[in-house]
């Protein structure tokens, strides 16, 4: 049987170093394992005892609400009031979703449909790709290599990028996927640069999607901007904010969609035919969390300030030179001189199998990032140094 939507998927690139790690281990090597983003951290301690207490209650085993009860609703409300000064309506403005992977992926369902088209940052996230092609949608790259890591600048060039994006495809776009703290690449920009952004996309009628993951993941006195704390941003604007890296839940798939009402009432129609929501007793928690562990986040923060410092002074001193980011739970780092005719994909695995440390080949993430590959902080200080050493080996060429 012909299959339909994954036929067009290219091999997924980081499979093989999935595989390479796999086999390694199995051999009894000890792999510093830098590559997929998965949080190492626990949860807060709250959360964890609330589920438990709430998974005790037969009432919570039952079918949810596919749009999260209401509590949890009042929650993010509540967050997004304390954190950016933006107020939301909990009942019109704000729809749980079942992490922010399903919930930009089912987004752009309502959004986008065969003949449309996408503006996306390039290299990205993968689903940030995937998401309006499974739609049905064509995609047009926003490049973003070589922004810079000054967040007034990094933004001018990104929003002349997305400007001249816009301006060669045909037809024009409906959507643009942003994602300040950006992964892979670490960039940031301001809150400056969101205004003109939302000016921008209210001019063109373009609906803005900001998969805000990194939120709360930012060093050195920056502070990521929510764009609806842009005024009139709810007119175009839509923002993803997840539990995941914030409250270091990544297995629990808690996040929220929130911005324009029309929009937001939309996912949430599709949603009703399509779910009954996260396990009730997870909802419960999540609640927990945002009302009783608020400061949480700056603990979380810290851990990964203190590995990224770890991380980055360690390369300097083997002689890669690679730039602090100020925000993201990652490191993008560009491939030394050297070796930069291997590619990301080979240059991963020579750092595998030399120096036993794993990282994310930056040309998984689209065009524009086979010149890089990705660390994610997601061992501790000892271990990242452990790797450091190890990589001092694996390049002798520095």
């Amino acid at each position: 049987m012909e299959l339909r939507r994954i036929t067009g998927l290219p091999p997924y690139v980081f499979a093989e170093l999935n595989e390479l790690k796999g086999v390694a281990r199995r051999q009894g090597v000890d792999v510093v394992d830098l590559g997929f983003g998965n949080p190492d951290i626990p949860s807060p301690d709250v959360a964890v005892d609330k589920l438990v207490e709430a998974a005790r209650n037969p009432r919570n085993h039952r079918y949810s609400a596919s749009r999260g009860i209401p509590k949890l609703r009042q929650a993010i409300a509540d967050l997004y009031r304390r954190r950016f000064g933006v107020d939301l309506d909990p009942e019109r403005e704000v729809v749980t979703t079942i992490g922010a992977k399903e919930g930009l992926s089912h987004l752009m369902w309502v959004l986008v449909a065969p003949g449309d088209t996408a503006l996306v940052p390039s290299p990205s996230y993968p689903i940030h790709i995937y998401a309006p092609l499974f739609a049905g949608a064509d995609v047009r790259m926003v490049r973003l290599e070589g922004l810079g890591s000054d967040e007034a600048d990094a933004g001018e060039a990104f929003f002349a990028n997305l400007i001249e994006a816009w301006e060669s495809a045909w037809p024009k776009p409906r959507v643009a996927i942003l994602s300040f703290p950006h992964n892979p690449t670490t960039a940031c920009i301001d809150l400056a640069t969101m205004a003109r952004l939302v000016e921008w996309a209210r001019e063109h009628e373009m609906v803005l999607v900001h998969d805000f993951a990194y939120s709360d993941t930012a060093f050195d006195g920056y502070a990521p901007p929510s764009i609806l704390q842009v005024p009139g941003a709810k007119d175009c604007a839509l923002e993803l904010y997840t539990m995941t890296k914030s409250f270091s839940m990544a297995g629990w798939r808690v996040a929220f969609l929130v911005g324009n009402g029309e929009l937001v009432q939309a996912l949430t129609k599709l949603k009703s035919y399509l779910d009954y929501g996260t396990f009730q007793p997870i909802q419960i928690a999540a609640i927990v969390a945002m009302n009783e562990a608020p400061d949480y986040p700056r603990l979380v923060n810290e851990i990964y300030r203190s590995r990224r410092d770890t991380l980055c002074d360690g390369l300097a001193r083997i002689g890669w030179t690679v730039a602090k980011p100020k925000g993201t739970m990652f490191v993008w780092a560009p491939i030394p001189e050297p070796y930069a005719e291997m590619g990301s994909l080979e240059f991963s695995k020579h750092l595998l199998a030399e120096g036993r440390v794993a990282t994310s080949p930056g040309g998984g993430f689209g065009p524009g990032g086979d010149g890089h590959v990705r660390f994610a902080l997601i061992e501790n200080e000892q271990r990242i140094a452990q790797g450091v050493r190890s990589l001092r080996r694996a390049l002798p060429k520095l």
